[in-house]
């Protein structure tokens, strides 16, 4: 499994060790930019992203939560973002636009899915994706319960990548931890992005803190059914 913390949920009282650490752990870092108005929060910045491209080689998945992505791609990838993810619910209208223009930036394009809305929604351009999320919380707020109906979503995003011979990763954002790695696993899912119950509600040192992750990850794993269902 490959993980993405959600620097929503870091300690920013210890950023620089934090993200130090993280950069040689992980395989991603994950930020969220929420607009207040997409979803009724505000959090991080293209700013925040150009502090954090100041020490981590990990690529950086920039979230977009906003009515507008068409407002934040040249800002981001100017700050040295290195993924742009978007959801069919803003771009639908001009998503291929919006992709060809992270593509010409030099970025990969990820899509991602309220938990509400059907993998159809993007089935014209998915194809085009470096990666697909599915968010099992609604959008907008750490530490939500865990939306248990996502686990078939995850499963058809797996079948439809196989049936279209297409290679791109599943990511599931939302209560990734130990009470549903397992289930995710068994899914279909590649990619966890942990926030405070996944990681950095473990222990008060980072290092501690990840440990947990480890041990919880590798007990899902060696307890995942070999032949599981994919769809």
């Amino acid at each position: 499994m490959k993980i993405s913390p959600s620097l929503m949920c870091m300690d920013l009282l210890k950023f620089k060790e934090q993200i130090e650490f993280i950069d040689t752990h992980a395989d991603y870092f994950h930020i969220d930019i929420m607009d207040g108005h997409f979803v009724p929060n505000l959090t991080l910045s293209p700013f925040f992203v150009s502090q954090v491209k100041k020490l981590a080689s990990k690529p950086l998945d920039c979230h977009l939560m906003v009515t507008r992505p068409q407002d934040y791609i040249s800002q981001l990838a100017s700050a040295g973002a290195d993924i742009i993810t978007l959801h069919p619910e803003t771009i639908n209208g001009q998503a291929f636009r919006l992709i060809d223009e992270i593509r010409r930036l030099g970025m990969k394009v990820g899509l991602i899915l309220n938990p509400e809305t059907t993998v159809d929604a993007m089935k014209y351009y998915i194809h085009k994706a470096d990666k697909v999320t599915v968010m099992t919380v609604d959008p907008g707020f750490a530490g939500q319960p865990f939306i248990p109906e996502m686990l078939d979503k995850i499963a058809e995003l797996k079948a439809w990548r196989e049936r279209e011979g297409l290679s791109f990763e599943i990511e599931i954002d939302g209560s990734c931890n130990k009470a549903t790695y397992k289930r995710l696993m068994e899914a279909g899912a590649d990619v966890f992005i942990v926030g405070t119950s996944g990681l950095f509600n473990h222990a008060e040192q980072i290092s501690d803190a990840w440990a947990v992750l480890e041990e919880q990850v590798l007990a899902a794993k060696n307890e995942v059914r070999p032949h599981a269902p994919t769809a």
